[in-house]
């Protein structure tokens, strides 16, 4: 039996911890509740926490919906095991995103503000006319979303491995404690929707601010600067892998890696404010200067991530040693191994916690957002077109139960591997529908038709591409998220060649179809909607023609 010794000191202060976020989960179904309103019976209150959240309150629940707990073990794990070309490519690409933010999701929430739309699929819908382009958002959202919830509990899972929760003989006991936290978690989040995220972020935040500044002043001086750790990683990345004959991994990118850099850092930017629980957390917020303020101050975030990525060559020149319960060696458990390993069993507890917690923020805000999308773009338009908002709150909240039992049976049920693949197509997956949500926000121009088929000739080209990419060691299909451009040796993303097609295909379409005289469908909304602020009513009926819907109203597309 391979089993851990626990560290008891450490797994109260987590204990602890997670039970003071457990009960603020459950208080904050009347945190900034409206006097007016009793319960939270509609996606607006339920899912949207209202549309009330300011700066400071936005920026907390978006820093904990980007920064998630996969993110603060993969990323140093990544920078462990292989370098700078599948870890450091985090720092730019989060820099990267926030013009997009600025320019972009401001525009997304004056619009969405205007109509009363939920989801970034509500908008296409309403943009096109099409229901079928808007499921196909809905679908790409909701898929892609799935295994990033299973990540963070790879996250949790980590943190209860390195703590001595687990063997690789007691299924129970290794399973148990991650059952009972979802279990937790789905019951505050069923109560008080994205309020209860958005008032734990503010928890998590600080726990991790306070791990990392600790980390990257007390490690380095321990282990005698940041020059003695850098040539350490500089040498382990360097040596030969016996299964590959290669180097083990890229301390500095060089001109064969440039390519795969820029196009991994760009790629996942253009991705990343297409998943639904990232408009979920913008269109939370009530204002659309208060997306443009949060645009500016997000960086500090990419700054933490800079200095947590470094925890990665830290733990090389520490000599961590991350071994899972079955006696292999788990990369995912390298922080939090070195967090135990060289700190007073106090703060390691409050790192963990900061770890685990910070798992629970996206997988709530995740779960609601691919519920929403569930409720308003595949049970409104296509089940029951006359729901009242209240049964559609309903609705949504029972989903959301659903993917979070998805989710955790995913990660018990399956190898951590088929989590990290499937994270890996959902990257992939969710770049198709950029043409659609962004192009949408500046121009008409693509037909419905064309867009649609676009998305389709992307989902099926990136999907083939990433099966065909094979690990070198283990040989398995999906074995990086980097494939040469067809016809030539130019490596890059996946996501940016699949993008680039969709776009090609949604051209040319649009030329053929506009040339046929192909109906257009009929756009519901205005150009005066895409600059709208808070002072504008939510939902602007101005004329009848123009058939705005209420918030939870009748499907805006035929």
């Amino acid at each position: 039996m391979n089993a851990r010794e626990i560290n008891w000191t450490a797994l109260v202060i987590v204990v602890v911890l997670f039970v003071v976020v457990a009960v603020m989960g459950f208080l904050a179904a009347r945190w900034r509740r409206s006097t007016n309103v009793e319960g939270l019976h509609s996606l607006d209150e339920w899912g949207l926490g209202g549309r009330g959240f300011g700066t400071w309150i936005t920026w907390f629940l978006l820093g904990g919906d980007l920064y998630t707990a996969y993110t603060f073990v993969a990323v140093p794990a990544a920078m462990w095991a292989t370098g700078a070309v599948t870890g450091f490519f985090a720092v730019p690409y989060t820099i990267v995103l926030y013009p997009i933010i600025f320019i972009i999701m401001s525009r997304l929430w004056s619009v969405s503000h205007r109509h009363g739309y939920v989801t970034s699929a509500d908008f296409v819908g309403g943009r096109y006319g099409s229901r079928w382009l808007s499921l196909a958002v809905a679908v790409t959202g909701i898929v892609a979303t799935m295994p990033y919830i299973a990540l963070q509990l790879v996250g949790i899972k980590a943190v209860l491995t390195v703590l001595g929760l687990g063997s690789s003989d007691n299924v129970l006991l290794t399973d148990l404690p991650l059952i009972l936290a979802f279990v937790v978690l789905a019951a505050y989040t069923y109560t008080s929707g994205l309020r209860a995220p958005a008032m734990i972020a503010v928890v998590k935040d600080l726990l991790i601010y306070l791990a990392v500044i600790v980390a990257v002043i007390y490690l380095p001086i321990k282990f005698g600067g940041w020059d003695s750790i850098f040539s350490s990683a500089q040498a382990k990345l360097g040596a030969v892998n016996q299964a590959t004959g290669k180097p083990a991994g890229v301390f500095v990118p060089g001109a064969a890696n440039y390519s795969a850099y820029w196009s991994l850092a760009l790629g996942s930017a253009m991705a990343l404010f297409m998943y639904p629980h990232s408009v979920t957390a913008v269109l939370a917020s009530k204002a659309r200067n208060t997306i443009r303020r949060n645009a500016a101050i997000l960086p500090l975030y990419s700054l933490m991530l800079g200095f947590l990525a470094l925890l990665g060559f830290v733990a090389i020149k520490a000599g961590t040693k991350p071994i899972d319960l079955d006696g292999s060696v788990n990369p995912q458990l390298v922080v939090p191994q070195l967090f135990l390993d060289h700190f007073p069993a106090w703060f390691a507890g409050i790192a963990l916690a900061a770890i685990a917690i910070g798992a629970l923020v996206p997988a709530a805000i995740m779960s609601i957002a691919a519920a929403n999308m569930f409720t308003r773009n595949i049970y409104r338009d296509f089940i029951r077109p006359d729901v009242d908002p209240k049964t559609e709150a309903k609705v949504s909240k029972i989903v959301s139960l659903v993917v979070k039992v998805g989710a955790l049976v995913f990660v018990i049920a399956m190898d951590q591997s088929a989590a990290i693949n499937m994270q890996l197509l959902g990257g992939i997956w969710i770049l198709q529908t950029f043409p659609a949500v962004v192009a949408g926000l500046y121009t008409r121009w693509f037909d419905r038709w064309a867009l649609l088929a676009g998305w389709a000739v992307g989902i099926i080209f990136g999907t083939v591409s990433a099966y065909n990419v094979v690990n070198p060691v283990t040989k398995a299909h999906f074995g990086g998220s980097v494939a040469p451009i067809p016809g030539t040796d130019f490596s890059v993303y996946i996501a940016v060649s699949a993008f680039a097609l969709n776009l090609i295909v949604a051209a040319v379409l649009t030329l053929v179809l506009r040339a046929l005289k192909v109906s257009t469908g009929e756009d519901l909304t205005r150009s005066t909607d895409y600059a709208a602020d808070e002072t504008d009513p939510k939902v602007v009926q101005i004329e009848k023609t123009q058939h705005f819907t209420q918030p939870g109203g009748p499907s805006p597309v035929a």
